[in-house]
This record gives C-alpha cells, sequence and structure tokens, in this order.
C-alpha cells in the first residue's frame, strides 16, 4: 500500500500510525495517498481511543520528497486537464492544514530527502523529529512553481530573510542547519524509530490532549540524547551573515543581481547561486509576495491564498515546462515564459493573487477543518 495506516495499542490508549510507502519514488505524494491519509486523520480526530499521531516514511532515502509532480505532467502538459493537477493541490493543502490543527500531538520522524510537499508536512507536525541523515529544501523555482505547503507560513518565520533565500535558491539545509533555524526540534538516530514507538506504547495515554502532550514532551525529552558534536556542519554558519546582507533590500531584481554576482568557492553556495540562474523569473516573483503578504495572513488564509497561486501556476505554461525539463525530458533547459526578473510584468504575477475565498467560498474548506 502506498500509505500505511495502523493503530498501535499501549498500555493505555492508543497511536495511529502513518507511513508513506513508495518508496521507489521517494515517498512522493499522489492524490490517492493524501485523501487516504486525510481519511486517517479525519477518523482519528473522532475516535477518542486514539491519543496521539506518529507520521513516518518508509525506506533510508527519503521522508517525502513532496508531491508526486511528474505524474501530473500528463494533466498539465497543453492545458489537457488542469482540474486533475488543481483537485491535488486542493487535498494536499487541506491536509497539511489538517495536521497544523490536529486536535492531537502529531510527531513527525523524517529522515533523508524532506523537501517541498515533504516539508509541508514536517512543518505541520507538533514535534518534528529528523535523522542525521536529512536533508531540507523547498526547490520549486527549479519547476515554475513556489514553496507551497503552508511555507508562506513557516519559511516567514526563520530568521533573517533565509526564508527568502530558501525559495529563490532552493538551498538544501542539512541536519545542523534544520536545528539551527528551527525547522526541526530534534535529532534521533534511525535506529531509534522502533525504540521510539516502543517506549511510547508503554505509556498510559488519557485521551486528554494536555495531559498527553505534557507526558509526550517530557518522554521525547528523555530520549538518548546525541552527540551534536558529531553531525555534519551546517552550511548556515558559515554563510548566514552573506544571506542577510545579500537578500536585504526593498527590490527583489536588485536582490537578485546581488546574489547572481556572489563570489565562493563553497559548492554549497555555489549550487545554491546556480539554482536561482537557471530558476524560473516568474516563481522568484511569486516567493518575493508570497512572504511580504503572509506576514500578515492566519493559517488558513496562508493555504487559501496558495491554492489561488497554485491555480494560476496550472494554467500558466511554466509549471508544465519546468516538470518536462527537470523530470521528463531531463535536458535541465527549461524556456521559461521570461528570461530574467525584471522581464515578468506585474499583472502577470497580480494574476495569482486572485481570488479571495473566505469560509463560503473555500474549495479547500478549511472552516471545517
Amino acid at each position: 500500500m502506498p500509505v500505511e495506516v495502523a493503530e498501535l495499542a499501549c498500555r493505555e490508549g492508543h497511536i495511529g500510525l502513518i507511513t508513506l510507502n513508495e518508496p521507489g519514488t521517494l515517498n512522493a505524494l499522489t492524490e490517492p495517498m493524501v485523501d487516504q491519509m486525510q481519511q486517517a486523520l479525519n477518523n482519528w480526530a473522532e475516535d477518542s481511543r486514539i491519543c496521539l499521531v506518529v507520521l513516518q516514511g518508509a525506506g533510508e532515502r527519503a521522508f517525502c520528497a513532496g508531491g508526486n509532480i511528474k505524474a501530473l505532467y500528463p494533466a498539465l502538459k497543453n492545458h489537457r486537464d488542469p482540474e486533475t493537477a488543481a483537485r491535488f493541490f486542493t487535498s494536499e493543502y487541506r491536509l497539511d492544514f489538517t495536521l497544523h490543527r490536529f486536535p492531537k500531538p502529531v510527531v513527525g520522524l523524517a529522515g533523508g530527502i524532506v523537501m517541498g510537499g515533504g516539508l509541508g508536512l514536517l512543518s505541520a507536525c507538533r514535534y518534528r523529529l529528523i535523522h542525521p541523515s536529512a536533508t531540507l529544501a523547498m526547490p520549486e523555482i527549479s519547476i515554475g512553481l513556489f514553496p507551497d505547503v503552508g511555507a508562506s507560513w513557516f519559511l516567514n518565520r526563520l530568521p533573517g530573510r533565509l526564508g527568502l533565500f530558501m525559495g529563490l535558491t532552493g538551498a538544501r539545509l542539512n541536519v545542523t542547519d534544520a536545528l539551527r533555524v528551527g525547522l526541526a526540534d530534534m535529532v534521533i538516530e534511525t535506529e531509534q524509530t522502533s525504540t521510539l514507538l516502543e517506549r511510547l506504547q508503554q505509556e498510559r495515554w488519557s485521551g486528554e490532549t494536555a495531559a498527553d502532550d505534557n507526558r509526550l514532551f517530557r518522554l521525547l525529552n528523555q530520549l538518548e540524547a546525541l552527540d551534536y558534536r558529531a553531525l555534519a556542519p551546517g552550511h548556515l554558519e558559515q554563510h548566514e551573515q552573506t544571506i542577510a546582507r545579500l537578500s536585504a533590500g526593498d527590490e527583489l531584481p536588485a536582490i537578485v543581481a546581488q546574489l547572481l554576482s556572489s563570489e565562493s568557492a563553497d559548492p554549497w553556495w555555489q549550487a545554491c547561486i546556480e539554482t536561482l540562474r537557471t530558476g524560473c523569473p516568474v516563481t522568484a516573483w511569486l516567493v518575493w509576495n508570497q512572504l511580504r503578504k503572509g506576514q500578515q495572513m492566519s493559517l488558513k488564509d496562508v493555504f487559501r491564498m496558495e491554492l489561488a497561486m497554485a491555480r494560476e501556476c496550472i494554467r500558466r505554461p511554466d509549471l508544465a515546462e519546468g516538470i518536462r525539463a527537470l523530470l521528463v525530458d531531463k535536458d535541465r533547459s527549461p524556456r521559461w515564459s521570461y528570461t530574467t526578473v525584471a522581464e515578468v510584468p506585474e499583472d502577470i504575477i497580480e494574476q495569482h493573487f486572485l481570488p479571495v475565498w473566505d469560509d463560503a467560498t473555500d474549495p479547500m474548506a478549511l472552516d471545517s477543518v
């Protein structure tokens, strides 16, 4: 099964366990996977036996590489079936919002690739535990999309303008970086996962959210501490001042120019800047605007904004072209609708931020979550 759903009996109460089980595709999400997870969460939210939820990915290579956008390509190509793609994004965002607002503690266990929709899932969990192998990123600029799944919320909460930098460059953060900026709460060894689940099953869970959350917090803090000095050095410690300096300012074209003209012998930095150089110019503007607008938005309105943005991306040519270049033909030579950030008309960007939905018109029905 692409998603395995289990209920683990404890000394008292039960744990709901969701395992993404498509390791061959790096646990990339499809619409049926999203729907199955949503159904499980809906059931558990009302089930008094279920006291907490654990979300993990099968295999060592990935927690989740995001949405299976390659599977969406036939629907996007030549605008053959835009509603299929729109339905996927609608379901995915509703799932993420459900996790953010779930009435019981949720533990995310993530290792390997945690990108795009995978980072959206992890960021929505109450407790975010990662393995030393974890690599976190929002690389949507490479496919002509934008950092979605609530990224307008969680990227805005990173220090300085790191969220902007991540969106513009698809920067890959390692485990040390993730801890440094608060995208993860703690690191556990991969082999500790089964031990943790066994430990959780030994507890008496009350079904009272506050009490169970307090018990879970204390239990996690009692885990065998990892020697953080043994982790790989972070990239941000070396570059965060440069990121802050080059990403400062009120004009996106100037910021992009500053970043592109930067020089560094560090391969990590060079990869970031190359991604920006070859990335979609429209996406750069979407990142800029979604972060600015998202600063004053509720989480619910963030997801509504992002769904409007995604639907416009479906209508425009860049998303299909980005998927073609990266995942279908794999020539890595996308022909974007505009070649530079400066060329993108303002009205093109504005179209991504309409309509404005409310509880009565929201296609995700977030008012019922």
